[in-house]
């Protein structure tokens, strides 16, 4: 059975790696947050972005607690078209403050409804959903994106870790050296190239 005690542990792990996410965008650069980091043309404030809308689309329209800030409907091409990237006019406190409201309200749904609350996703194959399996959806979905950031942020500057008080204690740069010239070397001997 699914009680309100798993209600609470998904919840509160959802709440710590919004705010990881959002940490892997300190100290950096406007352009850092915003360039294309992939070839699909990610970007760190482009997965916050995208985050958004998805929390909006879920705890929000699918559930029947629409938000009280419009973006946009579950089929509005042009919304999810844009999603994942940012364009010149949006800024980082604009992205950053809009994630920030639609999670209070998205905090506000979880708090508000049980976990069998009933839920529709017409897009799915299954759409008569729970509050409970939208909470590991977004949950997943935000893990999967926030480990996408870890890896981005690492790319530009070496930053890893989920909070500010990582910061201090990140590997120097001769020890990655190191560490990429060990891994180098297994994945070449593994294959017979020198």
């Amino acid at each position: 059975m699914i009680d309100e005690f798993a209600k609470k542990y998904l919840h509160s792990d959802l709440r710590d790696v919004r705010e990881a996410l959002v940490w892997k965008l300190d100290g950096l650069s406007e352009y850092d947050v915003r360039r294309p980091l992939t070839g699909s043309g990610t970007s760190l404030l482009g997965l916050v972005k995208h985050l958004t809308n998805i929390e909006y689309r879920y705890f929000g329209n699918v559930l029947g607690r629409p938000c009280p800030e419009p973006l946009g409907r579950w089929d509005d091409e042009r919304l999810w078209a844009e999603a994942m990237w940012v364009t010149e006019h949006e800024t980082r406190e604009e992205i950053i403050g809009r994630y920030r409201r639609v999670a209070e309200h998205s905090d506000a749904t979880i708090d508000a409804l049980t976990v069998e609350a009933p839920g529709y996703v017409p897009w799915w194959p299954r759409p008569n959903v729970t509050l409970f399996s939208i909470l590991v959806h977004v949950l997943t979905e935000t893990n999967r994106h926030a480990g996408h950031a870890d890896i981005l942020r690492e790319h530009l500057d070496g930053a890893t870790g989920t909070e500010a008080s990582h910061a201090n204690s990140q590997p120097d740069a001769a020890f990655r050296q190191s560490r990429f010239a060990e891994v180098e070397r297994a994945a070449r001997a593994a294959v017979g190239t020198p």
